[in-house]
């Protein structure tokens, strides 16, 4: 079934709403006048489904969501913003640094269930891990 962004003065998508296939043909009208909503209505496709807060750009036909970071630039083939330079895929966790210009590793910070009497025995970030056990008030080492 087709779907219908509501679009604000200032291109954003204020709602998107699902109407038949019967109605498709002329959406503007059905929804701004049939059914009362008023506003100015745009098909959006599953290739570039809309959301609240997008934006329309009618010089391109597509919707995006805000820029993220000022260094990135939007595709407009594919209406996604793209950082400078990819990032990397080593299988850990990253988050871009616009300061930096960079991909930054997120280091997760053990937040470990024991105590002051029984700390975490591992770093954190290299085997060994440990898991707390709750039934027995200890740290059980997880196996590889």
């Amino acid at each position: 079934m087709p779907h219908f962004a509501e679009i604000g003065e200032d291109n954003i998508v204020i709602r998107v709403l699902v109407v038949s296939d019967e109605d498709a043909h002329r959406g503007q009208e059905f929804l701004a006048d049939d059914l009362g909503f008023g506003g100015t209505w745009i098909q959006t496709y599953k290739s570039n489904l809309a959301s609240r807060e997008m934006i329309y750009d009618s010089a391109l036909g597509g919707f995006y969501w805000p820029q993220p970071y000022p260094s990135w630039t939007l595709n407009e083939s594919t209406f996604l913003w793209e950082p400078p330079s990819p990032e990397p895929l080593d299988g850990k966790h990253y988050e871009w640094d616009e300061d930096a210009g960079e991909w930054v590793e997120i280091v997760p910070e053990v937040t470990p269930g024991g105590d002051a009497d029984n700390p975490y025995p591992g770093d954190g970030n290299n085997p060994p891990f440990y898991q707390w056990n709750t039934e027995t008030n200890e740290w059980d080492l997880v196996p590889e």
